[in-house]
Formats: C-alpha cells, structure tokens, sequence
C-alpha cells in the first residue's frame, strides 16, 4: 500500500471502533490512533491504566508532509526529512531503516517548533544552520545569502581558467559565507586567496568556514565595498608583519570605534562614484577578480520567491532597477585590480546576459564567454582584461 498503512475506509471503520476511548484493545497499533485522533492522548481517564502513544519516525514525518504542504512549502517532503535529520543527528538512511524509532516527548517538541519556523517561510538552512556547496559543509546564518547549485558553475569556470595559471591571485568580491572564495581555495592549492564583503556579520561567517574547513591560512578577508575599502577594513599586512594580524578585523578596542556595520547599497555606491577609484582599490595585479553579486532588480521584485524577499539579506540580492547597480563598479573596478590578461568571472541572472556583455567595453575587455548552467540559462560571464 501506498504511504500509509490503511485505506481511507479502514482509518473511518477504525475511528468507530476507538468509542469510547478507555475501550481500545491492546493489540491496536498506536499509529490509527495517531491518524484517527488529532489531538494525542497522554492518558485514558476512565481505567486505571495510563496509555502513552509516543509518535513513530513514520507517523512524525507523515504528519510533517502534510503541515508543510498546508503551508505551501516547496519541496514538503525533503524538507520534513532534512528537518528531522538535523533534528535526531542522522542521515536519511536511518530515517528509512528505522521508522518504527519512538521520539522523546523533548525531540517531538523540538521537531513541532522547527516545522513552524520552516511553515513561515524561513529556509531550512537558515534553520539547521548548514548548507552544502561543492562537497563542503559551510555554516549559514540570515547574515548571509544561502549558497545554490548554480553558482558552483561559477567555481568551475575559474578552476578550468586557472589551470595554467601558476600560483593564481584571486578575490571573491562579496564573499557572504565564503562558499565561493572557499571552495576555490579547495580546489587551488597553490592559490593566493582573498574574499571581501561589505557587512562585517558576513566576514564573520565567512571567517568561521574558513577555520571550520581549515583554510583560514590560506583566505584573508577586508570589509569593501565592491573593491573599494569601507569603515575599518583589514588591512593585509606586508611579509615583515607577524601573521597573526593577518585577516582579522579591527576590534572596538584597536581601533577607537566599533567595525562599521552594512551600509545601505544605495548610499555606498554613490559615495564610491564620488571617490577616485584608482585610490580605493583594496587589491591589484590580481588574476582573478570572481563574484556572485547581487543582480535582481526591484522590477523583478515580485519573481523572487517570498522566502528569499523576507528571510535572505536584501543587500546580497537586489541591485537597483535594473540589476546592474553593483555589476557596474563591479566591472570598472576589477578591470584596474587585474593584472593584463587576468579574468573577471561573475554570476548574472537569467535575462541580464546582454545587458552585462554591453557593460565590458570592447578596449579593456576581451574574450567574453558566457557558461549556461544545466538547464541551458546563461549563467556566468567571464572577460579578459586587456
């Protein structure tokens, strides 16, 4: 039988034999009461005998399919799964294998809060604090945008790019939780690695992937704006420096006030087109300047899917009008860090392809390609710095 143990004739002929309720005979499976019964029953007033029905795997992630698809979530029943997984601490393996496994009263309470959070809307990463992203396990929070399967096209791009490059230097401009800059470092091990974000909460994150991966040696990070430095960057100090400097943001008390905190996009961009740019630029001679930056524009507001406009960090996801608010500096800015012929490579969305292209000027940018991602979109953009 499909999903559940009885038919929906058998449950409703079950439900009339539990009258009253101190009558149920012993042999009957905990589960039809479950079913037949919203509200569970600790104990039956009317006998001497205290009946405890404690949920099952099967019978929790039943219920918990049919909460999430109440609540219109996407993906009910990996998200149930995923949910219960980080719940109990097991793999989906065990799940299956052991359905018949009691919860605690603590880990049904547990579960029944997570599923309300996961109801409203919130992603299950932000919830269990975990996503996966080129085979690596990294931290998330609402401080960061949650890593997708498409940008690791991305990562590939910069992995096929470099593999003639020796000893590559490369920046991950908007780095969020890394993922990116991260998985490069990974992947390139003789690269010279940095990653820069405008929020400090970010770089935070960020920074704590790096140690939890074992890479904080090998990625520094700065606080910047694009490329530009912001507030209290970190400054990479020289070789004759002691290392233990390297990459750590300013405290409150080294540096007199506190680190700054996101600036609203609108008001930072315009102050970098204020500043001379050539002054700013936190990095140069760079092989490769790579960014997932945000490109969704508030015209396309109402396509976005209403968990990321209320849960995801804004800044990492909207871009002016049209998308092209950061691609912009984005672009003018990585062409005076790269060295000639290093490449900018950067993830755009689905219909921004020839807008971006007409973006890299035809005297300081050669060797457009475009890489689709699996289902055929135009996905990332990489140029060649003339």
């Amino acid at each position: 039988m499909s999903g559940h143990d009885f038919s929906r004739a058998e449950r409703r002929a079950t439900k009339r034999r539990l009258q009253p309720l101190h009558e149920v005979p012993q042999r009957l499976k905990p589960s039809f009461i479950e079913r037949s019964y919203p509200t569970r029953l600790k104990s039956c007033p009317d006998t001497k005998r205290e009946f405890a029905f404690p949920m099952q795997l099967k019978q929790s992630l039943t219920s918990a399919v049919d909460r999430l698809e109440a609540a219109d979530v996407g993906s009910p029943r990996m998200n149930a799964e995923v949910l219960l997984m980080f719940l109990l601490g097991v793999n989906r393996a065990y799940l299956y294998a052991h359905p018949e496994r009691e919860l605690t009263e603590e880990e049904e309470a547990r579960y029944d809060e997570v599923l309300g959070r996961r109801s409203t809307g919130m992603p299950s990463q932000y919830i269990t604090g975990h996503q996966e992203f080129w085979g690596l396990d990294f931290v998330v929070s609402p401080a960061v945008l949650i890593p997708r399967p498409e940008t690791e096209h991305l990562v590939e791009t910069v992995v096929d790019l470099a593999r003639d490059v020796t000893h590559p230097k490369l920046v991950d401009v908007g780095t969020g939780s890394g993922c990116i800059a991260l998985a490069l470092a990974h992947e390139l091990k003789d690269a010279e690695v940095y990653a820069v974000d405008l929020s400090v909460e970010a770089l935070e994150v960020a920074r704590a992937n790096a140690a939890r991966l074992q890479l904080d040696e090998r990625v520094k990070f700065a606080q910047c704006n694009v490329l530009t430095r912001v507030g209290n960057p970190i400054v990479i100090p020289s070789q004759d420096q002691p290392s233990e400097t390297k990459g750590v943001i300013p405290s409150e008390a080294q540096t007199g006030s506190p680190p700054s905190a996101a600036f609203a996009l609108g008001g930072v961009l315009e102050r970098s087109r204020g500043t001379p740019i050539a002054e700013e630029i936190f990095l140069r001679d760079l092989d490769f300047v790579v960014s997932n930056p945000p490109y969704v524009g508030f015209d396309e507001a109402d396509k976005v899917q209403r968990s990321v406009r209320e849960f995801e960090p804004q800044v990492a996801v909207f871009a002016g009008e049209r998308g092209l608010d950061v691609i912009g500096p984005l672009i003018a800015q990585a062409h005076q860090a790269l060295k000639a012929g290093g490449w900018l490579a950067m993830e755009i969305g689905y219909s921004m392809r020839d807008a971006v292209v007409h973006l890299l000027d035809d005297a300081m940018w050669e060797e457009v390609r475009t890489v689709p991602d699996l289902q055929g979109i135009p996905r990332v953009i990489a140029a060649r710095s003339k």
